[in-house]
Protein backbone atom coordinates (compact mmCIF):
# COMPACT_ATOMS: atom_id res chain seq x y z
CA UNK A 1 0.00 0.00 0.00
CA UNK A 2 1.75 3.50 -0.64
CA UNK A 3 1.84 6.31 1.65
CA UNK A 4 -1.23 8.09 0.16
CA UNK A 5 -3.32 5.11 0.71
CA UNK A 6 -2.47 4.17 4.01
CA UNK A 7 -2.81 7.90 4.62
CA UNK A 8 -6.59 8.05 3.75
CA UNK A 9 -7.45 4.92 4.68
CA UNK A 10 -5.85 5.86 8.38
CA UNK A 11 -8.10 9.60 8.27
CA UNK A 12 -11.66 7.29 6.72
CA UNK A 13 -10.96 4.62 9.32
CA UNK A 14 -10.38 7.37 12.33
CA UNK A 15 -13.62 8.93 11.44
CA UNK A 16 -13.07 12.24 12.74
CA UNK A 17 -9.57 13.80 11.94
CA UNK A 18 -8.95 17.65 12.38
CA UNK A 19 -7.64 20.11 10.29
CA UNK A 20 -5.56 23.00 11.28
CA UNK A 21 -5.38 26.30 9.11
CA UNK A 22 -4.10 29.92 10.12
CA UNK A 23 -6.44 32.93 10.19
CA UNK A 24 -3.90 35.73 10.44
CA UNK A 25 -1.44 34.73 13.33
CA UNK A 26 -3.95 32.75 15.26
CA UNK A 27 -4.02 29.30 14.32
CA UNK A 28 -8.00 27.61 13.70
CA UNK A 29 -8.59 23.68 14.06
CA UNK A 30 -11.52 21.69 13.41
CA UNK A 31 -13.17 18.10 13.04
CA UNK A 32 -13.39 16.74 9.37
CA UNK A 33 -14.37 13.41 8.48
CA UNK A 34 -13.59 14.05 4.47
CA UNK A 35 -10.30 11.41 2.63
CA UNK A 36 -10.64 10.64 -0.90
CA UNK A 37 -8.17 9.75 -3.82
CA UNK A 38 -8.81 11.16 -7.15
CA UNK A 39 -6.73 10.95 -10.15
CA UNK A 40 -4.04 9.87 -7.75
CA UNK A 41 -4.30 13.09 -5.58
CA UNK A 42 -5.66 13.11 -1.62
CA UNK A 43 -8.52 15.13 -1.35
CA UNK A 44 -10.46 17.10 1.35
CA UNK A 45 -14.51 18.76 1.36
CA UNK A 46 -15.64 21.67 2.56
CA UNK A 47 -18.00 24.65 1.38
CA UNK A 48 -16.45 27.75 0.12
CA UNK A 49 -18.89 29.73 2.26
CA UNK A 50 -16.98 28.42 5.32
CA UNK A 51 -14.19 30.43 6.86
CA UNK A 52 -11.78 27.11 6.67
CA UNK A 53 -12.06 27.31 2.89
CA UNK A 54 -11.08 31.10 3.02
CA UNK A 55 -8.32 30.27 5.36
CA UNK A 56 -6.95 27.24 3.30
CA UNK A 57 -7.46 30.05 0.42
CA UNK A 58 -5.56 32.69 1.91
CA UNK A 59 -2.78 30.68 3.45
CA UNK A 60 -2.32 26.77 1.78
CA UNK A 61 -0.32 26.33 4.36
CA UNK A 62 -2.62 23.07 6.54
CA UNK A 63 -1.89 20.12 9.03
CA UNK A 64 -4.44 17.30 9.68
CA UNK A 65 -4.06 15.14 13.15
CA UNK A 66 -5.71 12.14 13.54
CA UNK A 67 -5.93 8.87 16.15
CA UNK A 68 -6.93 5.56 16.61
CA UNK A 69 -6.17 2.73 18.25
CA UNK A 70 -2.86 4.01 19.89
CA UNK A 71 -1.60 5.31 16.56
CA UNK A 72 -1.73 8.92 15.17
CA UNK A 73 -0.78 10.46 11.94
CA UNK A 74 0.16 14.23 11.24
CA UNK A 75 -0.45 15.36 7.61
CA UNK A 76 1.26 18.41 6.67
CA UNK A 77 0.87 19.71 3.05
CA UNK A 78 -0.55 23.05 0.85
CA UNK A 79 -4.55 22.73 0.43
CA UNK A 80 -5.26 23.32 -3.40
CA UNK A 81 -8.64 23.92 -4.49
CA UNK A 82 -10.01 22.20 -7.86
CA UNK A 83 -12.50 23.82 -9.28
CA UNK A 84 -13.60 20.55 -11.14
CA UNK A 85 -17.00 19.27 -11.32
CA UNK A 86 -15.71 16.08 -12.16
CA UNK A 87 -13.63 16.46 -8.91
CA UNK A 88 -16.19 17.39 -7.05
CA UNK A 89 -18.53 14.75 -7.97
CA UNK A 90 -16.40 11.69 -7.27
CA UNK A 91 -15.67 13.34 -3.55
CA UNK A 92 -19.58 13.25 -3.21
CA UNK A 93 -20.54 9.90 -5.02
CA UNK A 94 -17.65 8.78 -2.33
CA UNK A 95 -19.98 10.32 0.38
CA UNK A 96 -23.20 10.29 0.32
CA UNK A 97 -24.49 11.49 2.93
CA UNK A 98 -22.62 15.23 1.84
CA UNK A 99 -25.29 15.21 -1.31
CA UNK A 100 -27.99 16.42 0.78
CA UNK A 101 -25.95 19.60 1.81
CA UNK A 102 -23.52 19.58 -1.78
CA UNK A 103 -24.21 19.72 -5.18
CA UNK A 104 -21.07 19.33 -7.54
CA UNK A 105 -21.06 22.63 -9.77
CA UNK A 106 -23.51 24.44 -6.79
CA UNK A 107 -20.87 27.77 -6.64
CA UNK A 108 -20.46 26.42 -2.73
CA UNK A 109 -18.77 22.87 -3.04
CA UNK A 110 -15.45 22.59 -2.36
CA UNK A 111 -12.29 20.13 -2.99
CA UNK A 112 -8.95 20.50 -1.88
CA UNK A 113 -6.07 18.16 -2.99
CA UNK A 114 -2.72 18.09 -0.60
CA UNK A 115 -0.22 19.19 -2.19
CA UNK A 116 4.08 18.72 -0.89
CA UNK A 117 2.40 16.05 1.57
CA UNK A 118 4.33 14.68 4.38
CA UNK A 119 2.55 12.26 6.59
CA UNK A 120 4.42 10.84 9.58
CA UNK A 121 2.62 8.03 11.32
CA UNK A 122 3.62 7.74 15.14
CA UNK A 123 2.79 5.31 18.03
CA UNK A 124 4.40 5.03 21.58
CA UNK A 125 5.45 1.49 20.50
CA UNK A 126 7.04 1.83 17.43
CA UNK A 127 9.74 4.26 15.09
CA UNK A 128 7.68 6.54 13.22
CA UNK A 129 6.90 6.02 9.45
CA UNK A 130 7.32 8.90 7.39
CA UNK A 131 5.31 9.14 3.31
CA UNK A 132 5.32 11.57 0.82
CA UNK A 133 3.16 12.68 -2.19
Amino acid sequence: MSGIEKTCEFLKAAGTYYLATAENDQPRVRPFGTAHIFEGKLYIQTGLVKDVAKQMLANPKIEICAFKDGVWVRVAAEAVLDERIEAQSSMLDAYPSLQGMYKAGDGNTSVFWLKNAKAVFSSFTAAPEEYEF
